[in-house]
Formats: C-alpha cells, structure tokens, sequence
C-alpha cells in the first residue's frame, strides 16, 4: 500500500503563509562607499526557500544520501561537514547521520519525505530558518568578524558546510561559490543578525539587492 503523506506537508493550503522576519528591515542600496565605488560584499536574503532536516537511522546512511541525491540533486560524500551545491538545491552534512537540504521547489520536503520513507526522519524547517547569502571578495573577511571558522578554499571547498556560533547565534554555514557562503540562523534570530551583518560589513562596503 502507498504510504499516505501528512496532510499538513501535502497540501500546501494547509501551510502557513511565510513571511520573511526581515521584511521592513531589509534597505536595498550600497553602503559603506562613495557613490560610484563597487562594494566588496553582497547581502540578501534568500527567501522561501524550502528547508528540511533529514536524519537517517543506523545503517541507512548510504540510502538516505541517495534519497537527497534524487530529490536535490546532491551527491553527497562520507565526510562530515562535506556537501553538494547546485543552482536550486543543495545540501551538506550537519553531524553524523544527518543533513540539511534546502532548495526553490515547494515539494522539497514532501519529495524527501517519499524518497526516504522508512530509513530515516524528514524535520520540515522552512518556517524556522532564514537563510542570508554574503558573497563579494571580501565575504570571508565580513564573516571573519563572526566567527571563529576556517572558511578558506582547503578547509571548505564549494558544497561543504558547517556548524559554528556568534555569542548566542546559532549558525550553519554552506560554501555555495566561489566567494559566496550561505548563512543559517532561526528565524527569531534573523533580525538581530542580520543587522549586526550589516554593521560588519560597513568597513569594506556592502551592496543590498
């Protein structure tokens, strides 16, 4: 018998309408440089996007990857930290036997959750993450201000992730470009970081899109 998905993630009249906890705090324009200077980082948020935590149990590991790699797009590799990134989706490892996937498509979380089914766990975060992209040549030194990490190409080539923290600020951080890095926090923290991110960003310049 085909196994019936919750109506809560079937059915997206059930879910609630998303709006961004930055909305009325987001000014677009340059900032930090003259008028005609290019700014050395970019910022934006990347809103509504779809967010899932995919969990496997003992020994389906290896199934559960290639549940992402058919839903995201995402080879995944054993190393912990290490990911895949594509134009829509991407996904990367948090801790042992566990994922964060995200991407554009609205059936991401619904997709996963068949494309898992019995080895493993699919947490819907879409409504409890904000995702803010830093890109720019001087991303890395805006974050630098952050957070204690190595963000440099040997330590994080494009795809990988981790896990880090600014004072109470949870954050996971996945490499997207070359220069361009993916910022996760929870949604009742996405104010207050994002305007400390901006404030970081002043002494080398900033552009908001």
């Amino acid at each position: 018998m085909a196994k019936q998905r919750p109506a809560f993630i079937a059915d997206p009249v059930m879910r609630a309408r998303a709006v961004s906890p930055l909305a009325g705090h987001i000014e677009t324009g340059q900032f930090g440089v003259a008028v005609g200077q290019n700014p050395s980082v970019r910022l934006g948020e990347r809103f509504g996007l779809s967010i899932a935590e995919v969990t496997a149990w003992k020994g389906r590991e290896s199934k559960c990857r290639a549940a992402i790699k058919a839903t995201a797009s995402a080879a995944l590799k054993v190393a912990p930290g290490s990911g895949s990134v594509k134009t829509a989706a991407g996904a990367f490892n948090i801790a042992p036997m566990r994922w964060l996937v995200s991407g554009e498509s609205p059936e991401l979380v619904a997709n996963l959750v068949d494309a898992v089914g019995d080895d493993g766990t699919v947490t819907d975060l879409s409504h409890g993450r904000t995702v803010i992209r830093v890109d720019g040549e001087k991303s890395r030194w805006v974050l630098a201000k952050l957070f204690a990490v190595d963000l440099s190409d040997a330590a994080m080539p494009r795809g990988n992730g981790l896990a880090t923290a600014h004072h109470d600020i949870f954050a996971q951080i996945q490499r997207v470009g070359a220069d361009a890095f993916d910022v996760y926090v929870f949604r009742s923290f996405a104010r207050s970081f994002w305007h400390l991110l901006c404030r970081s960003a002043e002494e080398a310049g900033y552009r908001v899109d």
